[in-house]
């Protein structure tokens, strides 16, 4: 099965629709209000009821959000996941995926043990796996994957740095990777921020496809 590719810091309309149209098969908003790819406000309403019934999946980016409020975006997005990218608790996650699927995301520094990070973390549908830094995504940062070399619970989105020259890199990697199932790109496709240079996207998604099949 060919990897799957999620765009995150998506902050224009007629772009989601063009990754839709491309066949891409996550896309991520950012609902963090300290990131330059905050997206509230810059999808209407109308805009949003026209995403959920395009062929994309979509995906809600908090850090450390009130649960009530998560649930509240969740539902006035249409979103199909939410992905925590903060320091939420096991128990936070479990309450999370009563009401709609859960990605943790894990942000990965050297030092890092993620066997301790993630075993706690056994209610979640899948884990994310971005780069240690500062601000939270879209750093243009990798970290080294070779720390996910070990047996994994659940199925992981690969992030972190990944840019249109990384499609070998991945590649390789995949074929060791037992839980990896998708690419989250971002900050590498942009012409800035939230706005994608949807050429390089579309490049990128057929040389992973096509390369992944041969």
């Amino acid at each position: 099965m060919s990897l799957q590719i999620k765009v995150c810091g998506m902050t224009d309309f007629n772009q989601v629709q063009s990754l839709a149209e491309m066949g891409i098969d996550f896309a991520g908003f950012i609902f963090y209000p300290s990131s330059s790819r905050y997206v509230a406000e810059k999808i209407t309403a109308q805009e949003i009821e026209l995403i959920s019934r395009m062929e994309i999946l979509r995906v809600g980016v908090f850090v450390d959000e009130p649960i009530e409020n998560l649930f509240k975006v969740a539902e006035r997005w249409k979103l199909d996941f939410v992905q925590l990218h903060g320091q939420e608790s096991p128990v936070y996650c479990k309450q999370a995926s009563k009401y709609c699927k859960v990605v943790k995301a894990f942000r990965v520094g050297n030092e890092d043990r993620l066997e301790e990070l993630t075993l706690p973390y056994g209610e979640v549908d899948s884990f994310l796996f971005d780069t240690k830094a500062e601000a939270h995504g879209g750093t243009g940062l990798k970290f080294n994957w070779q720390q996910l070399s070990i047996p994994l619970t659940r199925p992981y989105f690969l992030s972190g740095g990944i840019g249109p020259e990384d499609v070998n890199m991945v590649l390789d990697f995949n074929i060791h990777a037992d839980k990896l199932f998708a690419i989250d790109i971002n900050s590498k496709f942009e012409r800035e921020p939230g706005i994608k240079d949807l050429e390089k996207v579309e490049q990128f998604k057929n040389q992973l496809k096509k390369i992944s099949h041969e």
